[in-house]
């Protein structure tokens, strides 16, 4: 019925062998579920996401760039409830009857009370009997596309075509925690910028005070802020890293919640006062010769807006290796 190329996503959630969904139910208007977000602030009655939520891990070494935690593997899906055990898909019989389906699509258009709604572009002309009497300006004319057919007409048929609606189709509640998602997608979140002693290609001595830190960017430590609005809500993230976890490779971890304090030659032998570490083995114990240290950063992002308040939580890292050795004293 929707005349679209095979492959579409659009096709292969509305056809199965080639059949048009049927809803075998006397009322030729299917019921929609409440408005509910749609993942994408798109319109649309009901929703769900497919795909997987997993947080991809991020490589050791270097630094992760933009965070990609909340793209779907696939797009946001709206759900019409036909009437559960009356919709006949091919020859298998009555299925469950809520079907789903893209919120938006670029040729249809905005998916509202199970059909898609698009502007029509240009307009019909005044004298057209869509207008219903009313003038340009008054409302807008827009062409719809209804996918769901019933028994008795399986293709829809008397809700296709140009319809005029004095208001746009009704939107679905837009969500603040996907708005606050959106927000942190437009950061680059990124693992610690090591700073260490004793440096990657230097030595240190067993024994001798280690100091941790990190650069204090927007990027690495924060604050990083961002924002995103949809339906007249507007959502602000403020990501900063609350904590980083350092593996010094010797099998022992330190936790600290500060970026660190860089060492500087005046310290001398004084310990870091707030981010430090001794060795107790030279890194010729380890089959590489040096030791991996790790850094794990771990974001702590709080958002608000759309009357209400939220967290959501990052993880990046970063690693480098070191040398250290052992100093023979001579009687």
């Amino acid at each position: 019925m929707l005349r679209r190329a095979a492959g579409t996503g659009l096709a292969i959630v509305l056809t199965l062998a080639g059949a048009p969904i049927a809803v075998a139910n006397p009322n030729p208007k299917p019921t929609v579920a409440p408005p509910t977000d749609c993942g994408d602030m798109s319109v649309c009655i009901g929703a769900g996401i497919d795909g997987s939520d997993n947080k991809p891990a991020a490589p050791e070494h270097g630094r992760t760039g933009k965070t990609a935690a909340r793209k779907p593997g696939k797009k946001p899906t709206c759900a019409v409830n036909a009437g559960v055990g009356h919709v006949t898909v091919g020859d298998q019989g009555p299925q469950d009857g809520t079907i789903k389906m893209p919120c938006n699509d670029p040729e249809l258009g905005q998916f509202s009370g199970g059909c898609y709604y698009k502007p029509a572009q240009p307009p019909p002309p005044a004298s057209d009997p869509a207008w219903k009497g009313h003038k340009p300006g008054s409302g807008a004319i827009y062409q719809r596309t209804c996918p769901i057919g019933t028994a008795d007409d399986p293709n829809n048929t008397q809700l296709q075509g140009f319809v005029w609606m004095a208001k746009p189709p009704a939107a679905a509640a837009v969500d603040p925690a996907q708005l606050a998602r959106e927000a942190v997608d437009k950061m680059t979140l990124l693992g610690p910028k090591i700073g260490i002693t004793p440096k990657p290609g230097g030595k240190g001595v067993v024994g001798m005070p280690v100091y941790m830190w990190t650069a204090k960017g927007a990027e690495t430590f924060g604050p990083n802020v961002a924002s995103a609005s949809a339906g007249g809500v507007t959502v602000k993230a403020t990501a900063k890293v609350s904590r980083i976890v350092w593996n010094l490779g010797d099998g022992s971890s330190v936790t600290c919640t500060t970026a660190g304090t860089p060492y500087r030659a005046e310290y001398g032998k004084a310990p870091s006062p707030d981010c430090g570490h001794h060795y107790s083995e030279p890194s010729s114990t380890q089959p590489s010769g040096k030791f991996h240290v790790t850094a794990t950063s771990t974001w702590s992002i709080d958002w608000q807006g759309g009357g209400q308040t939220g967290q959501l939580t990052e993880v990046r890292n970063s690693a480098v290796d070191i040398t250290v050795v052992e100093v023979q004293v001579l009687n």
